[in-house]
């Protein structure tokens, strides 16, 4: 985890001064002079080679202090992280719980129901969910549910009421994919001869799905739940910023145009670091969903 992280920060650091310019850049028709210029990117360290801007860096990130923002320049990234962070991560939370839950029903009830009305409306929906992007549905969310019926506030944070719409526009990816593997997963399963044998011994077809065929069709799904954090977590920059979210996504956004290294590399850092926790979680998932998963030593 530690040198996927390394690497990961390395690769944004040197691609981000590898760009042409920097956050200063001289405009002779009106921006900074030219001596401004020059005194901040001694203040910020940037006169110094890339190589020694990168140590200093990772010095600092030691202590995790990702230093002062250069564009809001009265507060630091920390302060900006920490204040945007918690609607983030409600919202990413949600989307993620709300995923999973809707996709794995839909795709159960689409397995039990294979070649009828049911099945083909659930892949419908799926493949609608996975063909539209979700910054589309979430225009479509605040005009008619949002402004026309009114049935939830828009471009407001405050309670559970707000998170519903970019909670929704966020997941309709996310819930066609789970829905699409579960469902083909489940009709795989209880094809299998022990499928077979729990019918024929009289096991009620509730406890049939639940205890032996779901758990076994849900690992394929476990596995891409790494992806899928990573899907949520970059499709949430922009929902953030069409809902208008408080979150860390609208800081992100805007320090790529504007420059703001301190910034880039920091939201680069908290969501990599989410990222692979996630990933670490799912390896030891694994071996809860399925018990011929085993963790253990090295031998040698």
């Amino acid at each position: 985890m530690i040198v996927t992280l390394l690497i990961i920060i390395t690769l944004t650091f040197f691609l981000m001064h590898a760009a042409p310019g920097d956050p200063f850049d001289f405009d002779a028709e009106g921006g900074i002079s030219e001596q401004a210029r020059q005194n901040l990117l001694i203040h910020y360290g940037l006169d110094q080679p890339t190589h020694i801007q990168y140590f200093n860096y990772i010095k600092n990130l030691a202590t995790l202090d990702f230093g002062p923002s250069m564009v809001s320049r009265s507060r630091t990234v920390d302060s900006m992280i920490a204040n945007g962070f918690p609607a983030s991560l409600v919202l990413g939370f949600t989307t993620l719980i709300f995923s999973v839950i809707s996709g794995i029903i839909l795709g159960v009830i689409a397995a039990l129901r294979h070649n009828r009305m049911v099945d083909y409306v659930t892949m419908i929906i799926a493949v609608l969910g996975i063909s539209i992007p979700n910054f589309i549905l979430a225009m479509i969310f605040i005009k008619y549910i949002g402004l026309q019926f009114d049935f939830f506030p828009v471009a407001r944070w405050g309670t559970w009421r707000h998170v519903i719409l970019p909670a929704l526009a966020l997941s309709s990816g996310p819930i066609a994919i789970i829905a699409r593997l579960t469902r083909s997963n489940m009709l795989e399963v209880l094809n299998q001869d022990y499928i077979r044998t729990a019918k024929a011994k009289g096991i009620s077809p509730t406890r049939i799905v639940m205890k032996h065929a779901l758990r076994n069709a849900l690992l394929p799904v476990v596995t891409i739940m790494g992806a899928l954090t990573a899907s949520v977590l970059t499709g949430s920059f922009v929902i953030e910023r069409i809902f208008a979210v408080p979150g860390v996504g609208r800081y992100f956004v805007e320090s790529i145009s504007n420059r703001d290294y301190p910034m880039i590399m920091a939201t680069t850092v908290v969501y990599s670091t989410i990222l692979v926790v996630m990933m670490f979680i799912v390896d030891l998932v694994y071996g809860l969903i399925d018990p011929r998963i085993k963790l253990h030593k090295k031998e040698g």
